[in-house]
């Protein structure tokens, strides 16, 4: 098996055999990473068997399968990430190398350690065709938003800050306002963490953007504006959720006509982030108000997609449609193929690490509630599914403050704010 040394750290090779692998401790290798999909081919070793016989040969392993048509950023920095957390030299191999070593190039062009014009003879001068990942840098490149996430692991949502590599302009979409349930105490945890990174990265914010009221956290919308002096902005649809909930709170004072927010994206709307071009889609079905946002490649779905292995949101909530949410997920997958997905929740099945970022192209041919389901088929799987789920354990607490835009309620004669919780409110019960 040739081994092609590509930094003093990494080293690439094509698909080892399972006694190549018990040789790689003795010629000094910390960690292996398999970038190879299982069943590529019938002779190659599967996922199972190579990290048991890395464990056995005191080896650290990482499986992280992309095809070269398929390989996002979140790939790219997974792979940084094994080889950064390795504690010595570490091998990467697909079917003959060249895959792994993409993942590296393009690690460094976006890191700004190699120039893209670069690449190609990098490759060459290895033995290596890189030509695949120029071409994904130069794809990319072109008014691509730079997209950070931030998971918090108390409710499992991922927010997001997206920005503008040329004019340092960005948008904050979804952000959390910490909230502990069990004391009722608020705390600004995850949006000082989004400040500090807007801070040191230089950013200046433009907007601040909900995808709908959620019903499982608070928005840090509000906050974040008294901070930033950005627009916060919603689909022009809140209306109709708070309308529906002011009935529920019997909240005959609360002002339903969106003016909690600075402006109401219509279908098909447009604005910009910096210098990058963005549009709103109307994404009903997880609630009577969601809309993503499409910000140059990226399209930011929340409740309406999670990743591939995880399917899709629930549409049993208030103003919920199985069916209205299987169009709205068919509007996002008719998207270009390269289109970057990101969710909103990630739920971390198997335990796996977070992850939140795919394309249109992986949704289509690897989530199981959409690849080969009609539309019937995915309003019964979702229905039967969404009868088995309890509600959400904030959704009384967020929504009143999430059709505020954020607001908590306003402070009584004691300089206390108080939550209103209606008994009886909803269906769906847990009761055992």
């Amino acid at each position: 098996m040739p081994v092609t040394e590509i930094s003093e750290k990494l080293s690439v090779s094509p698909q080892p055999s399972i006694e190549d692998i018990q040789s790689l401790r003795d010629q000094g290798f910390k960690t292996l990473i398999n970038n190879r999909p299982d069943n590529e081919d019938a002779s190659q070793p599967n996922t199972r068997a190579e990290r048991q016989q890395a464990k056995q040969c005191d080896l650290s392993y990482a499986f992280i399968p992309v095809t070269a048509d398929t390989i996002t950023e979140a790939d790219v920095r997974a792979f940084q990430r094994a080889v950064d957390e390795s504690d010595g030299p570490v091998l990467a191999h697909c079917q003959t190398g060249k895959r792994a070593l993409n993942l590296y190039l393009i690690g460094e062009v976006l890191d700004g350690s190699m120039s893209v014009d670069k690449v190609v003879e990098f490759g060459r001068s290895r033995g290596f065709d890189t030509s695949a990942a120029a071409a994904w840098l130069k794809q990319h490149a072109a008014r691509r938003p730079q997209v950070k996430g931030f998971f918090d692991k108390r409710t499992w949502s991922v927010q997001y800050v997206i920005s503008d590599p040329l004019t340092r302009k960005c948008a904050i979409v979804d952000p959390v306002l910490d909230f502990d349930e069990k004391s009722g105490a608020t705390a600004t945890i995850n949006a000082d963490a989004i400040l500090d990174y807007i801070r040191d990265n230089g950013l200046t914010v433009e907007w601040i953007l909900d995808t709908h009221p959620h019903a499982d956290h608070f928005s840090a919308a509000h906050y974040l504006q008294e901070k930033t002096g950005a627009r916060t902005a919603i689909g022009e649809r809140v209306v109709d959720v708070q309308k529906l909930w002011k009935g529920i709170y019997n909240w005959p004072e609360l002002a339903t006509d969106g003016s909690q927010w600075d402006r109401l994206f219509a279908h098909g709307e447009t604005f910009e982030v910096g210098s990058i071009d963005a549009k709103v889609l109307f994404s009903p079905g997880h609630t009577l108000a969601s809309i993503t946002y499409v910000i140059g490649d990226a399209a930011f779905v929340h409740d309406t997609l999670f990743m591939p292995d995880s399917g899709t949101a629930r549409a049993d909530f208030p103003g919920g449609d199985a069916r209205v949410l299987w169009k709205s997920i068919q509007e996002i997958l008719a998207l270009p193929a390269e289109t970057r997905i990101f969710t909103g929740h990630d739920y971390q099945p198997e335990g796996r690490a977070p992850r939140w970022e795919s394309t249109v192209a992986e949704q289509k041919k690897s989530n199981p509630h959409l690849a080969g389901v009609n539309e019937q088929e995915f309003v019964a799987l979702r229905t039967t599914r969404d009868k088995t789920l309890p509600m959400p354990k904030l959704i009384l607490h967020a929504l009143q403050v999430n059709i505020r835009g954020g607001r908590l309620p306003e402070p009584e004669a004691n300089g206390k704010r108080y939550l209103k919780f209606p008994l009886d409110a909803l269906q769906g019960a847990a009761w055992e």
